[in-house]
């Protein structure tokens, strides 16, 4: 365990201003993910302010734990991380999954959330790619 913590305290030690990115980056994206849900009937949080601690307050940290790694390591863990949170987004009820939603009628309603969690887990590969051309344009010299 003690292992893990250094690992974790090396990899969340980063500029300032890569977080700030990384936070609007992840907040807009997740108030678009949240409006797109609705719009298109699928799912949406509860409370609009979930969006600030599943995107910021969740998934940047895992974001910068997984920086660095390959793609498919980014998306394996990613997977796992994204799992546990739709996992207990349904189960408190602070996700709410439209009845009948297109998911359901593509992949069958027992594979929503695991559908969820293979879409999200994306977002830790493509969030980590993101950020990092944005802060390379930026504030890195040539």
């Amino acid at each position: 365990m003690k292992k893990f913590w250094n690992y974790a305290k090396q990899k969340l030690n980063v500029d300032k201003r890569l977080i700030a990115i990384y936070c609007v980056i992840y907040f807009l994206w997740g108030m678009g993910m949240d409006w797109f849900g609705m719009q298109a009937g699928i799912a949406k949080f509860t409370f609009w302010w979930q969006v600030i601690t599943c995107y910021i307050l969740y998934m940047v940290p895992v974001s910068l734990l997984l920086r660095g790694l390959p793609f498919h390591m980014q998306y394996a863990y990613g997977l796992i991380a994204m799992g546990l949170l739709e996992f207990a987004g349904y189960a408190l009820q602070t996700s709410y999954a439209y009845p009948d939603n297109i998911l359901d009628q593509f992949f069958n309603i027992r594979n929503f959330s695991l559908g969820m969690a293979l879409f999200f887990a994306l977002y830790f590969p493509t969030g980590n790619w993101l950020v990092g051309k944005i802060y390379a344009l930026l504030f890195e010299k040539s």
